[in-house]
This record gives C-alpha cells, structure tokens and sequence, in this order.
C-alpha cells in the first residue's frame, strides 16, 4: 500500500522537527488527530494550519487521502 507524504513549511517544520513524514491513508481529519497526538508541538501548530492535498486546499476534513498524495501543511503566514 502506497503511504501519504505530509510536507511540513514554516512553523510546521520547526514543530515537527523534519521536513516530511509518511503516514498510511486516511481522513485529513484523522492524519493531522494522529500528528497531534504524536507530538505537543505539533498539537500548537497543526489547528492553526491550512492543508493542501496535491496542490488543491482542502476544505473539508472528512475527505479521504489516497495511497502515494502529498500533503501540505501550510502555518498561517504573518504580512498582507
């Protein structure tokens, strides 16, 4: 089964303390619940992030994660 790379910007990457993960497929909702738990960090960023599923933002939570996407976690960015 192909896995989910999560890329971490910003704020993301410091939290996380690497650049990428890779987790099994699943719902955003329940990719970012298992970072949040796996890290107190992470538990300050990640509700405060945008995510984008190979390049589309993500809107709803529930939407499921395909095997070989890409997940980008975006900290919100201070400036206009």
């Amino acid at each position: 089964m192909d896995l989910v790379e999560i890329k971490f910007y910003a704020a993301a990457r410091e939290a996380a303390g690497v650049p990428h993960v890779h987790v099994q497929p699943d719902s955003i909702e329940e990719i970012i619940a298992s970072l949040i738990k796996s890290s107190g960090e992470l538990a300050r960023v990640l509700p405060q992030c945008s995510y984008l599923i190979d390049e589309v933002a993500v809107r709803d939570r529930s939407i499921q994660v395909k095997g070989g996407s890409r997940i980008d976690v975006l900290p919100q960015f201070a400036g206009g």
